[in-house]
């Protein structure tokens, strides 16, 4: 029996372009001309686009092969397929952490418990393994974790209710060995989180008022095992002192240690890389990175009213004076709120002037290998501090980044600013990259090479008079990328997501990074 003439290529393709991937796949299963057509280049690519409703503006991920492969990549990695429900939590989820090896996994929750699970279960479900309620510690909730480098530690951050019915924030070592309670640091606001400098090391966060909407964030270094080993080994160590303004604080704290890096990334595509470093080559001359003095908000226990007299102390020590209202029993953006009530906008602007001047002539200059990246030794490695903060309104709109050096690495050492001279009342950041819009998420690529941050943009051109009136926000959430070996934003790569809280309440949601995949 004679087969009718075969129908053209293109008219094969054409009809293709109308089906699902699935029906495509079968049909290319009907003869070796509609097999070959079924594999078409721009055919996977329009199917790619269109099924995973990807703008086309974001490129197909540099190591792919073919536009069929990366389609079917994205599909067979994907998880799709729900296998066990975890109910022992009796509140709202709010926190997930894995370990390095991806053994174990830890929870935290508004229940007020941190959960540790094991996933190497001989029957494959995922099981319970140590559960600890903190509220045996006056804490109202969990709400981050995060394994040191070799699992062998559990850092939980939660709210503390301490005097006064404020809130701050506190943190927990737990060791993974015998499920002990190591240590527990104050960590003031609760927002910062804190983070894993080390094995053996954890960063905190404390905050002082020195005026009605400027302030000072310290952060420490606290060594996880708070035993006393000789009375001259310190477990605390202050790294930075930082001036804040315009009631802008310092939250979201992460430690990147920046190896030698010389492969991209793979979740940016060369061209546009190829494009970002012949446009700094040509700016190169002309770049100088935004330097503010910035910082923190509010601590406000008893305790702590030491710490904020001694600021004023300091202060009027180097010959300049603060407006500053009696420190009230609230925390954070409240304290500023209360405060401005109380203040006219004439003061507002003679503290907030008074401040700058401060912040300019007492503040420890930046380090110049961070102003000019290029100019450190080729495959240096370099471990950096990262937060968020601002400089224009309390909404965090500015990624902060410090340089953390080798002799900073432990609490040994001079302590408490005697590394400093008496006109160094403040550290300075090294580098700032400004956002221009209210950021609500961040994350690490697993190789610490880049930076992605979520944000809800700011109109375009918009000034802002009030600090306490930020921007409206969109309701798009923009996927920024900051590589962190040149310290600057590579590409807006995403805009996907839609969030519709007002300012006043986002959220900060921490992005989960793989190779191949950000979770947002």
């Amino acid at each position: 029996m004679e087969c009718g003439p075969a129908l053209p290529d293109s008219l094969v393709l054409e009809i293709f372009l109308h089906l699902a991937h699935d029906c495509v796949l079968r049909a290319g299963l009907t003869c070796r001309q509609w097999f070959a057509v079924s594999r078409d280049e721009f055919l996977w690519r329009e199917l790619f686009y269109t099924y995973y409703r990807i703008p086309r503006s974001v490129p197909r991920h540099p190591a792919a092969v073919s536009w069929y492969k990366e389609f079917r990549r994205l599909f067979d990695c994907i998880p799709c397929v729900e296998v066990q429900t975890l109910k022992e939590h009796h509140d709202q989820v709010l926190h997930l952490a894995f370990s390095h090896r991806g053994h174990r996994f830890s929870s935290c929750s508004k229940d007020c418990t941190v959960k540790l699970w094991d996933t190497e279960q001989p029957d494959g479900n995922i099981s319970l393994v140590h559960s600890c309620n903190m509220r045996q510690f006056n804490w109202g909730y969990t709400q981050f974790s995060q394994f040191n480098a070799d699992d062998s530690l559990l850092l939980v951050s939660g709210v503390y209710l301490g005097p006064h019915h404020s809130s701050s924030g506190e943190i927990a070592v737990i060791s993974l060995e015998n499920y002990t309670l190591l240590s527990r640091v104050r960590n003031k606001p609760y927002d910062v989180f804190g983070c894993w400098l080390n094995e053996t090391h954890l960063i905190s966060g404390n905050l002082h008022w020195i005026g009605n909407m400027t302030s000072c964030s310290v952060l420490w270094l606290n060594k996880a095992f708070q035993d006393i080993e000789s009375e001259n080994v310190n477990v605390v160590k202050r790294l930075f002192k930082i001036q804040n303004v315009n009631a802008s604080t310092i939250r979201t704290v992460m430690v990147a240690h920046c190896r030698r890096h010389d492969n991209p990334d793979l979740l940016l595509d060369y061209e546009a890389q190829s494009q970002a470093r012949t446009q700094r080559q040509r700016g190169q001359q002309q770049h100088q990175p935004l330097l503010f003095d910035l910082g923190t908000s509010g601590s406000e226990e008893e305790e702590d009213e030491e710490e904020d007299d001694k600021c004023q102390r300091e202060t009027r020590f180097h010959g300049l004076t603060t407006a500053r209202l009696p420190q009230p029993t609230v925390s954070g953006l409240e304290h500023v709120l209360q405060s401005r009530k109380k203040v006219g906008s004439t003061e507002r602007a003679i503290e907030a002037q008074v401040a700058q001047m401060m912040g300019r002539a007492h503040t420890k200059a930046p380090d110049p290998s961070l102003i000019d990246p290029s100019a450190t030794a080729e495959g240096e490695d370099k471990t950096y501090l990262l937060f968020t903060t601002g400089s224009l309104t309390y909404s965090p709109h500015q990624i902060g980044i410090k340089l953390i050096k080798p002799d900073q690495m432990t609490t040994c050492g001079p302590v408490l600013g005697e590394e400093r001279s008496s006109e160094e009342f403040f550290d300075s950041l090294d580098h700032v990259i400004d956002i221009h819009g209210h950021i609500i998420g961040m994350g690490l690529s697993p190789d610490h090479r880049y930076l992605y941050v979520n944000s809800r943009a700011w109109p375009s051109g918009y000034v802002i008079s009030d600090p306490m009136c930020p921007p409206p926000i969109a309701e798009e959430i923009d996927l920024h990328v900051i590589d962190l070996k040149s310290l600057r934003e590579e590409r807006r790569s995403l805009r996907a997501h839609r969030a519709f809280t007002p300012n006043d309440e986002c959220f900060f949601i921490f992005l989960d990074v793989s190779r191949d995949f950000v979770a947002r």
